[in-house]
C-alpha cells in the first residue's frame, strides 16, 4: 500500500469527490497547482494551517501514481 493512503481520501460528499487531504477540504489538485505556480512548501504551510509537509509529499506521490496509471483510490471510510 502506498504511504499517501494515510493522507489522501476521496469522499463523494467533499469537494465533489476530488482527492483531498484527510480531514480538510484541501484538494490534491490545489496543492499541485500552487506548487506549479511557484509557491514553496513553506508558502503552502503558512497559507493552510491544517497542512503538513507529509501531506504535501503525499499529494505529489498520489499525482505521480495517477499519471503513471497506477490508480488506487483511497475511499473515505
Amino acid at each position: 500500500m502506498n504511504t499517501y493512503m494515510n493522507y489522501i481520501e476521496i469522499n463523494p460528499k467533499v469537494m465533489l469527490g476530488k482527492p483531498i487531504i484527510k480531514g480538510t477540504r484541501i484538494t490534491v489538485e490545489l496543492i499541485i497547482e500552487e506548487l506549479a505556480a511557484g509557491k514553496t512548501t513553506d508558502d503552502l504551510l503558512n497559507a493552510f494551517p491544517n497542512l503538513d509537509k507529509e501531506s504535501i509529499w503525499a499529494a505529489l506521490s498520489f499525482a505521480a501514481d495517477s499519471l503513471r496509471g497506477e490508480r488506487v483510490y483511497p475511499v473515505a471510510i
